[in-house]
């Protein structure tokens, strides 16, 4: 990819972001994610491998039927109301198709196989733009008509991704697979406590990007693609396997690491808002997630020898680390102290 086209890529990615972000109309939300969907297809077709073929367009496909979905709601509300603005968002059959395209783009439950396979096939830098700057338009719709949405629905899909994020993670090797349903299953978290306190989401949508970036920045400087790789780098970069170690606890939501604090601040909302029976189950259901993350977290400290049939040279390349990494890394896993704060402020 030259850099002339990754250039012209991130800048409509920006500028799609930036639209949906800031309109105010169906319209425009809708040009913005069109925008958003036409400028990552390059960027995940650029190897020209099958797996990326066949991963663009499994991803042009679902995102062109959500955003179908997302104008088809808009168009319906306006018809019977007469409002395109989308905070007057009020027609129960329109609230319900809206539901259904937010969770298709963020990739949540029943909607969910389409994000581990465009992962798998995508390259680091590119997963990690479709696990954090991707997901920002459709969670800011999510959180702006946040008072429309259908709650038991919201709700379902949200323990449905946290359940599923945890189960089919459990048998995966491939590094970009589970970083998929990890993703799933934290939007699951986000989701579900949309409609009682949207800020909640957006400090634990902020967290989690946080946290996220710093995993593929990494992965991405060791070239970890598999556990395997996983365990071989130790040798290799052993202070960057060791933060890796501790960034992989604090997304799996071991206090006393940054992780804990969205879960917990979400758990207790939950709570106050009488919903013990959910934030129960969403508590025991995050043990399932809990232990693919210490499983990763495992691999990392093993030591394994290199194996001398690989032609491709990983082990002996040297590795030149991303001076954000530790800076990342240190905000992933130390930001609990300012638990206290946020708990006054919110």
């Amino acid at each position: 990819m030259t850099p002339l086209a990754k250039l012209i890529s991130t800048s409509s990615i920006l500028l799609g972001t930036t639209i949906t972000i800031t309109s105010n109309h169906w319209v425009t939300a809708w040009i913005g994610l069109e925008i958003n969907t036409l400028s990552i297809i390059p960027m995940i077709s650029k190897s020209h491998h099958p797996r990326a073929i066949e991963a663009t367009t499994k991803y042009f496909l679902v995102q062109a039927a959500a955003s179908t979905l997302l104008l088809f709601s808009g168009t319906i509300n306006a018809w019977y109301t007469g409002q395109w603005d989308i905070t007057q968002l009020s027609y129960p059959p329109a609230c319900l198709l809206l539901t259904t395209a937010i969770a298709i783009k963020l990739g949540l439950a029943p909607f969910h196989f389409w994000f581990p396979e465009v992962l798998q096939g995508s390259s680091f830098t590119t997963a990690l733009l479709l696990s954090t700057v991707m997901k920002l338009p459709p969670t800011t719709i999510l959180l702006i008509t946040s008072h429309s949405l259908n709650p038991t629905l919201l709700t379902l899909m949200s323990i449905t991704s946290i359940a599923l994020g945890g189960w089919m993670g459990l048998n995966q090797t491939q590094t970009r697979k589970i970083m998929a349903f990890s993703s799933i299953s934290h939007i699951g978290w986000m989701t579900i406590i949309t409609t009682h306190n949207p800020e909640l989401t957006l400090l634990a949508f902020y967290i989690y990007i946080l946290m996220t970036t710093s995993i593929f920045l990494t992965m991405n400087t060791t070239n970890t693609l598999s556990l395997p790789t996983l365990m071989a780098s130790w040798t290799k970069t052993p202070m960057l396997s060791t933060t890796l170690m501790l960034t992989l606890l604090s997304l799996a939501g071991l206090p006393p690491l940054t992780g804990f604090l969205p879960k917990w601040l979400i758990i207790q909302e939950l709570i106050k808002q009488e919903l013990t029976t959910t934030a129960t189950t969403i508590s025991l259901l995050s043990l399932l997630s809990l232990f693919f993350y210490l499983r990763l977290a495992y691999c990392t400290t093993i030591t394994l020898p290199p194996n001398p049939s690989n032609k491709t040279k990983q082990w002996y390349a040297k590795t030149s680390t991303n001076t954000l990494i530790p800076m990342l890394t240190s905000l992933s896993i130390s930001l609990l102290p300012l638990t206290p704060m946020v708990l006054t402020t919110t």
